[in-house]
Parts: structure tokens; C-alpha cells; sequence
């Protein structure tokens, strides 16, 4: 099993998302990342499809709602944190602890005071939906530990995949600051490179001890996570529509509603693709009335939704 990452300091990966196609011959289909892969499938589609994702990658997306969605991710990181804290010593849960690599409570802290000033603490409040998510969370992290790599899983691997293609469309469509206020959250700066992250994080919880029971478990908590997630994106989706701000118009679509599961980050260990500054989409922008550009297109965009499905909360 590889050893942890070691003196991964510097920023992230690039300005673009990367992934490499490669098949890991130590791979079993017993393995606790495969079992989470196929079996919450269906899971990830739902939440592909959401109102909200969909708004959100197409730059649809109000400065007020984004807030209130970094609020809903404070509450809920800052109790996925606690509890990984509490378990940072358990077996079940042990191999798994990189608060440097991965932690986000100070990150959506210095959010939160871009956006609401020094007395956020004064100016938010938990909504509902996120609460009940909080409250699962707790509850597994003191009662049923083993099931925590569920919720931990879900969300660090989605923010170091899809995470990454949500901080451009948002930085763009709120013309956001190009120091990066306000989008602390997507920002990694202890991992050098989040494919190998990803691949050391997915060796590590294969090696957990875990029998074919628990693994059942795990699967089933992380259904149970999308399910919270999609919860979340349902009651930001009616807050939006209740905002009186206009959309933004800063933002450009990415994404049609629509994408091919086998190409998203969160089932393929490792995804080929670079784009430049001028990413496929962008550049076939002017070209969308060619039948062949079309077809480009469309393989470019099933990537993207993909990726940034699996991010958002």
C-alpha cells in the first residue's frame, strides 16, 4: 500500500483538469472503492440532474444563492471535521485521516468572510435540509464509525474531481476576484497533484479490514449521502427561485443537463483529457453549427458534467 504523501506543499494541480485513462491491475471488484463506484451509479445520476447542478454548470447561478450554498457547506464540513477528528485514531477509520490535505473548515471560513464580512458567525444559520445531513453525520461519527468513509469519501473525492470545474464556471459567472476570494474552498494547496491523491486515499480505504457486511453498509451510507446532497439541492433550487437578485450573466453553459456516467471522474480511476485556456467547449463555441464540431462537443460536455456532478453538496 503506498505511504502517505509527504511535503506536498504548493498549489494545485493547473488551470485546467486533468485525468489520465489508466487501468489498475490491482483492482478487485471486491474492493470498497468498486463496490462505492457501481453501486451508487444511479445515485450520481439523480444528482447529475438536479435543477440546481444543472442551473449551476450552465453559469445560472445568483451571487446570493452561491452564499447560502457555501453556508450549507460550512455547517456541513464543519461537522464531517468534528467527527473525522473524534475517529482519527480508529482503525476503521485511521488510514483515511489528512486533515492538511483535505480539510475545508478554515477554507469556507475565509469564504464566508468574503461574503458576509467579519461577523459571519451573526448573518447564517443552518438551513433544514443541511441540518438533517449534519445530524447523520454525527450520528455515524459516534455511533458507527465504520459507515464515516462513506460521507468522506462522497465529498473530498468529488471536491478534488468535479469541485475543480465548479470553481471556474462560478469564478466566472459571479466574477468573482482572480485572487480567488470566495472560492477558497475549491483550492488544495497541500496536494500537489489530486490524481495521485486520489489514487493513494482509494489504496488506503481498499486496505481498510472491513468484511462483505460493512462494505454493504458503506455503499448503502453513501447512497444515503447523495440522498441528503440532493435534499440540499432541492431546497437551494426553491431559495433561488424566491431570489430576487438577478442571474448573473458573467457565466457560460457547461453542461446540458445531460452525461455519460462511464466518463465521470467519480467511476473511472483516471480520465484522459487536457484542455488549454480555450477549453473544447469554448472553442467550439463558434463552430456549434458544424455537425462535426457538434459531435466533439457533446463527448467534451458528458466530461464536464460528469466531473462537476459529483462536487456539489
Amino acid at each position: 500500500m503506498p505511504s502517505a504523501m509527504e511535503g506536498s506543499e504548493g498549489g494545485e494541480e493547473g488551470e485546467i483538469l486533468r485525468y489520465e485513462e489508466t487501468e489498475d491491475d490491482n483492482v478487485s471488484p471486491t474492493d470498497l472503492s468498486e463496490l462505492l463506484k457501481e453501486g451508487t451509479k444511479e445515485s450520481h445520476d439523480r444528482a447529475e440532474n438536479t435543477q440546481f447542478v444543472k442551473d449551476f454548470l450552465k453559469g445560472r447561478i445568483k451571487k446570493e444563492l452561491f452564499k447560502l450554498a457555501t453556508v450549507a457547506l460550512h455547517f456541513t464540513y464543519s461537522a464531517l471535521e468534528e467527527e473525522m477528528d473524534r475517529n482519527k485514531d480508529n482503525p476503521v477509520f485511521a488510514p483515511l485521516y489528512f486533515p492538511l490535505e483535505l480539510h475545508r473548515r478554515e477554507a469556507l471560513v475565509k469564504d464566508l468572510k468574503y461574503f458576509y464580512g467579519e461577523d459571519w458567525k451573526e448573518k447564517i444559520q443552518c438551513s433544514e435540509a443541511t441540518q438533517h445531513y449534519v445530524d447523520r453525520i454525527h450520528h455515524v461519527g459516534q455511533h458507527e464509525p465504520e459507515l464515516l468513509v462513506a460521507h468522506a469519501y462522497t465529498r473530498y473525492m468529488g471536491d478534488l474531481s468535479g469541485g475543480q470545474v465548479l470553481k471556474k464556471v462560478a469564478q466566472r459567472a459571479l466574477k468573482l476576484p482572480t485572487t480567488e476570494e470566495g472560492i477558497q474552498f475549491y483550492m488544495f494547496d497541500n496536494i500537489s497533484n489530486a490524481q495521485q491523491f486520489k489514487q493513494l486515499y482509494r489504496a488506503r480505504m481498499n486496505a481498510l479490514d472491513l468484511d462483505k457486511n460493512t462494505k454493504e453498509r458503506i455503499v448503502e451510507e453513501a447512497n444515503r449521502a447523495f440522498g441528503f446532497n440532493m435534499q440540499v439541492f432541492e431546497e437551494l433550487d426553491k431559495l433561488g427561485r424566491s431570489l430576487t437578485e438577478e442571474a448573473q450573466d458573467g457565466g457560460f453553459p457547461v453542461h446540458d443537463g445531460k452525461g455519460d456516467l462511464r466518463k465521470c471522474p467519480y467511476y473511472a480511476d483516471k480520465l484522459a483529457g487536457k484542455a488549454g485556456p480555450g477549453c473544447p467547449y469554448q472553442a467550439a463555441v463558434a463552430l456549434a453549427k458544424q455537425p462535426l464540431v457538434q459531435l466533439i462537443l457533446a463527448a467534451c460536455i458528458a466530461v464536464a458534467a460528469g466531473a462537476a456532478a459529483w462536487y456539489l453538496m
